[in-house]
Order: C-alpha cells, then sequence, then structure tokens
C-alpha cells in the first residue's frame, strides 16, 4: 500500500490511528514525492535531526516509488480525466495517483480528492 504524506506525518510523530494502519501492512510503499514533501515539511521544524534521523530509519524498511516515464504516461492520464470532470487535485496528489494506477496499490491517506481519479482505491486511516 502506498503512504500519502499525512500518513507519513501522522505515522512519525506518533499520532495511533496512523500507527495502528500502518502497522497492519504487509509491504510499506513511499512515492519519493511524499519523502520530499515530508522533507519539506520538516525543513523549519525545531526537531528537524530527529524527525530526519527517524524517516531515514523507516525507509530502511520501505520500498520507494521513482517516477519514470511510464509514470509520466498515467500522469498525463490522470490529469486530463480530473480536468475533464472538473476535479483538479494538488499537482504532487496527481504524481502520487498515476503511481497508485502504475502499480496498482492502493493509497493509504486522508484526502478526499484521491477518491477523485479513476482507478485509484484510497483507505482511511
Amino acid at each position: 500500500m502506498i503512504l500519502d504524506t499525512n500518513t507519513l506525518s501522522g505515522f512519525i510523530g506518533g499520532d495511533s490511528g496512523a500507527i495502528l494502519a500502518v502497522s497492519r501492512l504487509k509491504q510499506v510503499v513511499i512515492p519519493v514525492i511524499v519523502i520530499g514533501e515530508y522533507r519539506f515539511g520538516i525543513t523549519q521544524s525545531r526537531h528537524k535531526p530527529l524527525m530526519e534521523r527517524t524517516l531515514d530509519e523507516f525507509l530502511q524498511s520501505c520500498k520507494i516509488l521513482d517516477i519514470d516515464s511510464i509514470t509520466a504516461r498515467y500522469y498525463a492520464e490522470v490529469r486530463v480525466n480530473l480536468k475533464r470532470t472538473g476535479t483538479p487535485i494538488p499537482g504532487n496528489d496527481a504524481w502520487i495517483a498515476a503511481l497508485s494506477r502504475q502499480y496498482s496499490l492502493p493509497i493509504l491517506s486522508r484526502d478526499t480528492h484521491f477518491d477523485y481519479v479513476s482507478g485509484v482505491k484510497r483507505t482511511v486511516w
């Protein structure tokens, strides 16, 4: 299952719901986009060194998904379909949705806008 940034943040931040949801997964998959969003979010934290260490340790047990030319095709399809239906989503989330479709993996997220993307299944924690 793919973790969205709000799930990763909740997990590392100690949210019991996120911890329970992630601990039940057989395999944790994190898009490189999510890692970038999370690292951006912690750059101004007074706990940055601790959060970075915690993230780095956690990532050792995860599969990291990179973007490639195939992902770009899925991304284009996602964006076109969302534009046609008048339901745009944030650009980074369109990339995450594209990876979800490419690898046929659900997304663990609280962001309801993933529900607008055909071919993407979202699970809530």
